[in-house]
């Protein structure tokens, strides 16, 4: 397949860990400021047969043999960090000598000269000071002319030769805007200008927009994008930059003819989702519901009700996932941790278990919320719920129920940031990218738009094959929380609006008359929500046959679309939902 080609032996993660030996002599020294998933990272450089040591203080910096900085969130925390604990100072001097370092996404955008990224009061201000390594100002991309942030899989079309690129497609110097996608998720990016054209490896075309998406002078290389969430692509370009360093070969960099009519794209992403809860044994298992009752309808005769569906073991079948091609992995507890959030270890365990062999992104939803411990009486802020789960392994944080009750106290306050709900505080540190709103609406029906009395509420006008049970044309999607159990006078249009403005990078938005119905998306809920917005949105609810993905791609505006039980069931394979979407002229990272 096209991201599994690489320009020497083809190498899969099997591979890689098989691959490990006693000739791996390299050290790698990893800077983890404590923000965001570094596990993965760690994971991947482990998996191509490396050791890794912690960076604990400055002076460890100038003895390292190679440094990789995977930085994850907001600029603003990453150079606070760097500053308040001495790093930043010794990082110029490592990176002025010309010693071998790998930057990552806020990795890379550290070593320009400033960020607008806002700061820490959430106010754009003064640019904010960098490395200074590279010219130039990383900027915001324009959200009235595309969803921001960037998220998903794109191409990159080479500018230099290098080394570190041997065993990834196009070694000879041909980009992979036809193939060989890598993983992005950035609001922020660095423009080409005439000062660091040289620094750049590759650019990436994000809908019109150009951009630097690597950079390598000498020994210094770093990714916009995500190696090690780029699956195979990705582990061969670490493996490939690890073993230039230990030959020395690194350096040894060739320019590339640009061809300015050569663009890439972002290729639309296919997620599965695995509805992860305890069954009435006690284990964790992957269940699917149908319109939200997860309970077979045969009842056991001593509980009256009937036993959870169980759908096999959550790491297995997300093994299975990872290697089947999803572009993403969604674990969604839908118990939402009733027995406690920051003690609920099997959850935890599944994550860290996964982030061992999966190199894909991964979200986790379910819980993540305030509480107060039952037992020690111990508060925990939502905060530090989310920062167990990235250190666990998770990309992405869902909120559900609580996005719900932020978005109406966003209203109720005249559209102001509190600066108190959990929307805000994750955002803040880890970047609104990590944050993802999970909204589960139903339809209430109307015969007009004027039997709404609720302004706020968006309806919406339904085609023939949608009406409700009375022949009604039109319906609000009344949003719900607590699983679906509880209804709030708010519509799934005004929590998405509300949820973008408080921090939210992106939008699972799901359908309750739809879940489980195998009738395809709800096109009128996907088409009025993204509108509403400019952040990306996940269709979800109703798939049940290949064919719907592309229908939702070509008739709404959705970059992702995601299923969870025709692909438990294996009644599809992701393959054959890729290429249904190809064979209708939709881009696929196949």
């Amino acid at each position: 397949g096209r991201t599994r080609g690489e320009g020497k032996a083809p190498l899969s993660p099997l591979t890689l860990n098989m691959g490990s030996d006693a000739k791996k002599k390299v050290t790698v020294s990893l800077l983890d400021y404590g923000a965001g998933n570094v596990r993965s990272v760690r994971n991947a450089i482990t998996s191509c047969g490396y050791e890794i040591v912690d960076i604990t203080h400055p002076s460890q910096i100038d003895d390292a043999s190679v440094i990789i900085f995977p930085g994850v969130g907001s600029y603003h925390s990453a150079m606070d960090v760097l500053k308040r604990e001495g790093y930043d100072d010794a990082l110029r001097g490592y990176l002025a000598a010309d010693r071998p370092y790998l930057g990552i996404c806020l990795g890379m955008q550290t070593l320009f000269e400033s960020s607008e990224e806002t700061n820490e009061a959430g106010h754009v201000g003064d640019p904010l000071p960098g490395l200074g390594v590279i010219p130039g100002r990383v900027v915001k991309f324009d959200e009235t002319k595309r969803s921001v942030p960037h998220i998903g899989w794109n191409g990159v079309v080479r500018l230099q030769d290098s080394p570190a690129m041997r065993y990834v497609s196009g070694a000879s110097g041909e980009s992979s805007g036809g193939g060989g996608e890598v993983y992005f998720v950035h609001s922020y990016y660095a423009p080409i200008t005439s000062e660091n054209e040289k620094w750049v490896l590759t650019r990436t075309t994000y809908e019109g927009q150009e951009y630097v998406s690597s950079v390598q002078r000498g020994n210094v290389c770093a990714t916009q994008f995500h190696p090690e969430k780029s699956g195979a692509a990705g582990l061969n370009f670490i493996r490939g930059f690890l073993e230039s360093v230990e030959d020395g070969t690194l350096s040894n960099t060739k320019p590339i003819p640009n061809n300015p009519d050569e663009h890439t794209q972002l290729v639309k992403r296919v997620v599965v989702a695995l509805d992860v809860r305890s069954n009435d044994s006690g284990d964790l298992v992957v269940t699917k519901g149908d319109q939200y009752d997860v309970r077979e309808k045969d009842e056991d005769a001593k509980t009256g009700r009937g036993g959870v569906r169980n759908l096999g073991k959550p790491v297995q079948l997300a093994s299975r996932y990872y290697d089947e091609g999803a572009d993403e992995i969604a674990f969604l507890n839908i118990t939402s941790f009733r027995q406690g959030v920051i003690e609920d270890m099997p959850m935890l365990q599944v994550l860290e278990e996964a982030s061992k062999c999966i190199f894909v992104p991964l979200t986790v939803g379910g819980g993540i919320r305030s509480y107060t411990d039952p037992e020690s009486g111990k508060v925990y802020s939502a905060l530090e719920v989310a920062s167990r789960y990235f250190r666990a392994g998770a990309d992405k944080v869902s909120i559900g129920s609580d996005a719900v009750y932020a978005a109406e106290e966003y209203y109720k306050n005249g559209k102001k940031q509190g600066g108190s709900s959990s929307i805000e505080a994750i955002s803040q540190v880890y970047g609104v990218q990590a944050m993802v709103i999970s909204i589960d609406p139903k339809r209430v029906y109307v015969n007009s738009p004027d039997d709404v009395d609720n302004k706020l509420h968006a309806v919406v006008e339904l085609d023939e094959s949608q009406k409700g049970p009375n022949g009604e044309k039109f319906c609000w999607y009344q949003c719900t929380v607590k699983g679906g159990r509880e209804s709030r006078d708010i519509c799934a249009v005004a929590v998405a609006r509300a949820a973008e403005a408080l921090g939210a990078g992106e939008i699972m938005l799901n359908c309750i008359d739809m879940d489980g119905q195998c009738k395809g998306f709800d096109h009128a809920l996907m088409t009025a929500v993204s509108g509403a917005v400019t952040i990306p949105v996940i269709a979800s609810s109703g798939a049940g046959r290949a064919g719907h993905f592309a229908d939702v791609f070509r008739e709404t505006s959705v970059q992702a679309a995601l299923a969870a039980g025709m692909f438990h069931r294996k009644e599809v394979e992701i393959s054959e939902v890729k290429r249904d979407m190809e064979s209708n002229g939709i881009r696929a990272r196949i």
